[in-house]
């Protein structure tokens, strides 16, 4: 391979999405920023490195060139979990060939693809790895796989893990990539990691595949957070570990030292910060040590922004299911981590001024501060026709106790090699996918609506919704943070522009708002329309009554409010 300082190296996000770590936009993962850092620090000048998304090269054919021309060609990818995307499309396995084919340098493959190559968005699958023709694939970590190439020659090439001071440093130094990703920088969310690794061994997760958890220390972080946001970064997700209340301790009890350190840390170095989420949070976490894991929340609590979502993996309420995959939470043990996330996060900034502190909230409703998500998983080894009905049964409770849950993620079980679950494949979804189907559906007409009525009522305020596509005359967004809900807004609006938005009426995923405040003397008669209590009739009445000097003077019966929605502008 050629001097580092005269390389020309191309980075291919093919995105990623694992059990802790997303990656498809609006997300960036470590992994090109790392790898990035990486070759920077084996000697190859930031000029001669160039970052293109699949979705870049897709829109833009003639970006393939830099992948014909470069003299190390990296692509990034691998999904672990199945999903549905909105903001970007994983790359195929017949596109990363076509990569590979198209690349006349050398050619590194890397990412969670080590674990397995499966079609996007496809779930109850067996998965089996493939090195798809490139001539180098890390089974290690690819940024180290990369610095190693660069830095040693082809001879130098291994499977190697890198360790903590690599990670501190090439995350730093790597931060420039983000300004090369077509969302930089009002719509990209950077996954920040924290530790790998996991303390349990749930039969089907890929995350134990990195070993017992190892922690990065605050101070790598921050200033991972700080060389980001000199790149204008202003959205965080501390989403890539595998329990954020273990962060900094054994791997398994709560540490809220660490976490205060770490948060306020975050906060004093990017002040101006827009979105400060996490992800996963292990509810046997709470359950055993209630009172520091309630401490660590309250900490979160007070330096995160509002939507948070601490996601549980609860996996499955049957206790038959639980034992034959070594789940680590029981069914009543995660009930009890849902009451506490919700005692210590559940307020809304503007609650409670005194008790609990802010970031630039003002009085008008918001999402909660810091919810519980659980995610629900089946084809699992022990299913049976009465696991339905035991998920079904632990919703009920917690929603019959008036809880809060942030959002319900049901999914069929990829199973990787290196996991106990790839030993048993997907006979067992495929023997109950007849049930499949009925139970998803009644999770979300007696749960996820009533749910959603609860934890976003109407006259709720979504600051900064992205526009992202119209359907059949509705424009469609998100705020930016983890698992943000689909707001659908009357009309067609300019795509990629942000608009506050109040909710007005309820699906089972997702939401009605009209743009707040909505002027009275302007707003569509759709807008008008999909207020409560106001209807067709009563909006075109509105509409021939305008101008109005204040909304008091529009003529609307005594249980229709409009204040929580409008104004007017003359």
């Amino acid at each position: 391979m050629t001097d580092p300082e005269s390389l020309t190296v191309t980075i291919v996000d093919g995105y990623v999405d694992e059990p802790a770590h997303f990656g498809v936009p609006p997300y960036v993962s470590t992994y090109p920023r790392y790898t990035a850092g990486a070759l920077v620090d084996a000697g190859v000048p930031t000029d001669r490195i160039t970052y293109h998304t699949i979705d870049g090269l897709r829109e833009h054919p003639s970006r393939w060139r830099d992948v014909d021309e470069a003299d190390l060609f990296v692509y990034l990818g691998g999904i672990t979990v199945p999903g549905k995307y909105v903001g970007g499309t994983p790359a195929e396995p017949d596109e990363v060939k076509e990569l590979a084919w198209t690349a006349n340098g050398t050619t590194l493959l890397g990412g969670p693809v080590r674990f397995g190559v499966g079609e996007a968005n496809e779930g109850a699958t067996e998965t089996q790895r493939q090195d798809l023709d490139f001539d180098f694939v890390a089974k290690g970590d690819v940024e180290a796989a990369a610095h190693d190439l660069v830095r040693n020659g082809l001879e130098g090439f291994g499977d190697r893990m890198r360790d903590v001071e690599e990670a501190t440093r090439w995350a730093k130094t790597g931060a420039f990539v983000v300004e090369q990703h077509p969302n930089h920088p009002d719509y990209l969310i950077c996954e920040l990691e924290t530790s790998r690794g996991c303390a349990y061994r749930c039969s089907f997760c890929t995350e134990p595949l990195y070993g017992d958890p190892t922690f990065r220390p605050p101070e790598s972080v921050i200033d991972e957070v700080d060389a980001l946001s000199e790149y204008g970064v202003r959205h965080f997700r501390l989403g890539r570990q595998a329990d954020m209340l273990a962060y900094g301790g054994d791997g398994e009890a709560p540490n809220p030292d660490a976490l205060e350190t770490l948060y306020a840390g975050i906060r004093a170095v990017a002040p101006e910060l827009e979105t400060l989420h996490l992800d996963n949070i292990n509810p046997v976490t709470i359950a055993r040590w209630p009172s520091s894991a309630r401490r660590g929340l309250e900490i979160i609590a007070e330096y995160n922004t509002p939507g948070d979502t601490a996601a549980f993996g609860l996996e499955s309420a049957d206790p038959v299911v639980q034992d034959e995959n070594n789940l680590a939470v029981s069914t009543d043990e995660c009930l009890e981590a849902v009451r506490i996330v919700n005692e210590a996060g559940g307020w809304r900034p503007g609650d409670d001024p005194d008790d609990a502190p802010t970031f630039g909230s003002d009085a008008a409703m918001r999402l909660p501060k810091l919810l519980p998500g659980i995610n629900l998983v089946h084809g699992l080894a022990g299913e049976r026709e009465q696991t339905y009905e035991h998920n079904l049964d632990f919703l009920h409770r917690v929603y019959d106790e008036g809880l809060l849950l942030r959002r319900v993620n049901i999914r069929q079980v990829m199973a990787f090699a290196g996991t106990e679950m790839s030993e048993t494949g997907a006979d067992i979804a495929i023997a109950h996918k007849n049930q499949f189907k009925p139970y998803k559906r009644r999770v979300r007409e007696e749960i996820d609506n009533p749910m959603l009525r609860r934890l976003v009522p109407s006259g709720t305020i979504l600051p900064d919704v992205h526009l992202e596509y119209h359907q059949d005359g509705t424009t469609f967004g998100r705020q930016l943070g983890t698992y943000p809900l689909l707001v659908g807004i009357p009309g067609e609006r300019p795509l990629e522009t942000t608009m506050d938005v109040a909710i007005v009426d309820h699906g089972y995923r997702s939401v009605t708002g009209v743009p707040y405040p909505l002027d009275l003397n302007d707003a569509s008669l759709d807008e008008l329309t999909v207020i409560p209590g106001v209807g067709r009739s009563r909006a075109g009445d509105i509409v021939v009554n305008r101008p109005y000097a204040s909304v008091d003077d529009v003529d609307v019966d005594a249980d229709v409010d409009l204040s929580p929605f409008a104004v007017t502008s003359r």
